[in-house]
């Protein structure tokens, strides 16, 4: 009998996303007709790396769990949710083939975990599996997560 994979979902801005790299990649026009709004620029996200060890924590973690992106997009920017797409399938390829979610209420996924930045935004706090708080001082980097969920049974 085979077991069924408990169900994870990890945010992508500031989680697998280092959301910086695509501000600091903005022309300088662009800085200026966005500031304060930098995530209204058309095609920020496209522009964004990896946080550092995030790529391989996914790869590694959906070997054990039935993981998912879950995350929002701007709803001011028309370029974020095809941008989005393009950026998990380039970097996590077929490790996130059709296991991509965009909501601004995440409280409405049902699961076991949830890795967000956020937890007081979209709905993450309200989240009724374990909230995974990345960044916080239990939960800094990806280290830290990946050394807690991969012992958890």
């Amino acid at each position: 009998m085979e077991l069924v994979k408990k169900i994870l979902y990890i945010d992508m801005d500031g989680v697998l996303v280092n959301f910086q790299s695509g501000i600091d990649k903005l022309t300088k026009e662009e800085l200026e007709k966005y500031a304060g709004q930098e995530k209204n620029a058309p095609h920020i996200f496209s522009k964004m790396d990896p946080i550092e060890g995030a790529i391989d924590a996914y790869v590694q973690l959906a070997q054990k769990y039935n993981t998912y992106i879950l995350s929002t997009a701007p709803w001011h920017n028309e370029t974020a949710l095809g941008d989005k797409v393009g950026w998990a399938k380039k970097h996590l390829g077929d490790a996130i083939y059709k296991r991509l979610i965009f909501s601004h209420n995440k409280h409405l996924n049902e699961g076991h975990f949830l890795i967000d930045d956020r937890p007081h935004r979209n709905g993450a706090g309200d989240f009724k599996g374990e909230l995974i708080h990345f960044g916080s001082d239990k939960f800094p980097n990806w280290d830290h997560v990946l050394d807690y969920l991969l012992n958890v049974d």
